[in-house]
C-alpha cells in the first residue's frame, strides 16, 4: 500500500517538522533563530522533501518565506499526523494534554478565565493556553490546527469548522458626565458624529459599516481598553452590555440609541471536527467549555 512512499530516501518527520517551523515562523532565518547552522539545516531538509515529492513547498516573500500551496497542504497533512503521534504518545505516559483556545482580550478576561480559573481546575486534569487572537486568525488557526479551540463573532466559518453559540450580547453607548452633556444632546452629537468616542478593533467591520463617516477620537485594540478611556471621563464609549459602568454609577450615564439598542452581537465557540477525530478527550472538552462559557455569559 505504501510501497512508493518508501521506495526513495528524503522523506522524514525531522524534515516535516522542518518545513512546519519554516511555515509558522515565516521565514527560514526566524525558525532558525538567526543560527546560521540551523538555517542550513532548514534549507537543506525542505529542498529534500521538495526533491522527493518533486514540487516546490516554499517560496520567496519579501524578505522571508511562504508556503506554497502544496507546502501548506503537505503542512497540513504533516501537523495532523504528528498531532496523532503527539496524542498517542501522551496516552502512553498518562499524561494530560494542554488546550490552547484563542478568542479577543475581552472575551478572555470577562468569561474564558473565570471559566478556567474555577474549581475544575483544582484537580488533575488538561491544561490550557489563552490567547488573544483576532477572528480572522481563529479560523486560519483552526484549520491548521494551531488552535484547538476559538471564540468568534459568526458563525460562518468555512468548512469543516464548525460552532456552537454561546450567548447574545448587546453594545450601549456611554458618556461622561464630564462631557456636560443631557441625554438628548448627547445623541444628537453622536447622530451628527461629533461625539468624542472610543472604538475598540474589536467590533471589527461593524464600526464602518453602522458608523459610516464617523471618526473616532480615540481607536484602540478591546473594550478593556475602551472601558479605561471612558474612566478618563473626557470620551464616549460604546461598550458591551455585559462590561458597561452599569446605571448605577455616579461617572456616566447611557444614552439610548434606537438603531444601537437593536443590534445583537453574539460569541460562539468553534473547532475543527479534525481535531476530535485525532483526540477524542477533546469531546469532553469541547462540551465542557460550552457548557461553562454559556452559564458564564448569562450570569
Amino acid at each position: 500500500m505504501f510501497e512508493r512512499i518508501f521506495a526513495e530516501s528524503g522523506l522524514s518527520l525531522d524534515r516535516l517538522r522542518a518545513l512546519l517551523e519554516v511555515g509558522a515562523a515565516g521565514s527560514i532565518v526566524k525558525a532558525a533563530s538567526a543560527d546560521p547552522v540551523r538555517q542550513s539545516q532548514y534549507s537543506r531538509q525542505i529542498k529534500e522533501l521538495e526533491d522527493f515529492f518533486r514540487t516546490r513547498l516554499i517560496e520567496r516573500q519579501g524578505k522571508g518565506t511562504r508556503l506554497t500551496a502544496s507546502g501548506k497542504e503537505l503542512a497540513r497533512i504533516s501537523r495532523f499526523f504528528m498531532m496523532g503521534l503527539s496524542n498517542f504518545q501522551r496516552g502512553c505516559l498518562a499524561e494530560e494534554q494542554t488546550f490552547r483556545i484563542g478568542a479577543s482580550a475581552t472575551f478572555i478576561q470577562q468569561f474564558l478565565l473565570p471559566v478556567l480559573s474555577g474549581t475544575s481546575l483544582k484537580k488533575a486534569g488538561p491544561g490550557y493556553v489563552t490567547e488573544i487572537t483576532p477572528d480572522e486568525e481563529i479560523e486560519r488557526r483552526l484549520h491548521d490546527l494551531t488552535l484547538d479551540f476559538g471564540v468568534v463573532g459568526s458563525a460562518a466559518l468555512s468548512r469543516p469548522l464548525q460552532t456552537k453559540l454561546l450567548g447574545e450580547w448587546k453594545l450601549e453607548l456611554w458618556v461622561p458626565k464630564g462631557l456636560r452633556l443631557s441625554e438628548t444632546k448627547a445623541a444628537q452629537a453622536f447622530e451628527q458624529r461629533r461625539l468624542p468616542l472610543v472604538l475598540a478593533r474589536e467590533l471589527g467591520d461593524w464600526s464602518a459599516a453602522f458608523l459610516p463617516g464617523y471618526e473616532p477620537s480615540l481607536v484602540c485594540d478591546s473594550h478593556l481598553d475602551s472601558r479605561i478611556a471612558l474612566e478618563g471621563e473626557e470620551i464616549a464609549a460604546l461598550l458591551p452590555r455585559f462590561f458597561a459602568p452599569g446605571n448605577a454609577s455616579r461617572s456616566f450615564f447611557r444614552v439610548h440609541i434606537p438603531k444601537l439598542d437593536s443590534q445583537v452581537f453574539r460569541f460562539y465557540l468553534a473547532w475543527n471536527p479534525r481535531l476530535l477525530r485525532l483526540n477524542p478527550h477533546a469531546v469532553r472538552r469541547r462540551d465542557w467549555l460550552a457548557d461553562s462559557l454559556s452559564e458564564q455569559m448569562t450570569v
